[in-house]
């Protein structure tokens, strides 16, 4: 432990090793994700590590923060080892038959509860390509009278979509299908949101090797060009949304004049983007002529 000054055995002495080893595997911000293993191998908050830094760590514990830092050194995410991501208001269940929520994707939710004069005129929600639930069930969770359809092509990740709402007090208002996008449903909905895959084939191999190697390629390639999963909603869109109904869906880095140009082919109208937390554009607004 060269350079780590704490007793062997204690939390302080823990987390410098583990520090120590997270920047030899490039990792960012090394010593705050030691802390989140630990206080997750110890079943604490992190704030107690902080608190008492001497303090012992007992030998199972030692052991799981092991294996966790290995996982997290070999660039495994951060929840795929703890199980969780918070997003929203919401504690998610994950796993690598999804892809991870991200703050990112916050700017959809804020997007589609901007789209409408009142929350109470949210009444049926659609999210294509759910994965973990987590577009759906944060808008669910501000719009009180609303039910939504989730639905994803990985059967792993309904169910898992289910457990998530089940957990966040949202199973009486959301039901989730295993298919491919909207070709088992019927009907219209006010609100339709979507993360689609819109990462081009051959740049999926060049992302950081924790989306690369860990994420469901299923959601993250959007064909040769990116755009795929954009014309098939976009040609469903019309049939989709009810009268006065808006589509918000989500963007990758410099996609919007594309997306755009997509859904103006299928006369469906810009009402605009909104940008993320970094400036991204990140959240389009559709609806119909």
């Amino acid at each position: 432990m060269s350079g780590c000054a704490d007793p062997g055995g204690s939390v302080g002495a823990f987390l410098c090793q583990a520090g120590q080893v997270l920047r030899a595997a490039g990792i960012e911000a090394p010593r705050l994700e030691a802390r989140r293993l630990l206080a997750h191998a110890m079943g604490c908050r992190e704030e107690d590590l902080l608190r008492d830094p001497r303090a012992a760590v007992p030998g199972g514990a030692a052991a799981a923060f092991g294996e966790a830092l290995r996982r997290r050194a070999a660039h495994e995410p951060v929840a795929h080892i703890l199980g969780r991501q918070g997003f929203w208001t919401l504690d998610l269940e994950v796993s690598g038959d999804t892809l991870i929520p991200r703050a990112d994707s916050e700017a959809i939710v804020e997007a589609a509860l901007a789209a409408f004069p009142r929350v109470d005129a949210i009444r049926r929600v659609l999210d294509l390509g759910t994965g973990t639930g987590a577009l759906l069930l944060a808008v669910l969770a501000e719009a009180p009278g609303a039910w939504g359809v989730g639905v994803d092509l990985s059967p792993a990740a309904a169910g898992l979509a289910a457990r998530n709402a089940a957990a966040n007090g949202l199973g009486g208002r959301a039901a989730f299908l295993a298919g491919d996008w909207d070709s088992a449903l019927a009907g219209r909905f006010d609100l339709v949101l979507s993360n689609p895959p819109y990462i081009a084939s051959d740049e999926i191999a060049g992302l950081m090797p924790e989306v690369a190697r860990h994420e469901p390629r299923l959601a993250l390639d959007g064909g040769p060009d990116g755009f795929d999963a954009y014309r098939r909603i976009a040609a469903r869109l019309p049939a989709l949304l009810a009268p006065g109904g808006r589509a918000v869906l989500e963007l990758g880095i410099g996609q919007r004049s594309a997306v755009e140009a997509i859904a103006a082919a299928e006369g469906l109208r810009s009402l605009g983007a909104r940008e993320d937390l970094g400036g991204v554009e990140r959240a389009l607004v559709l609806a119909a002529q």
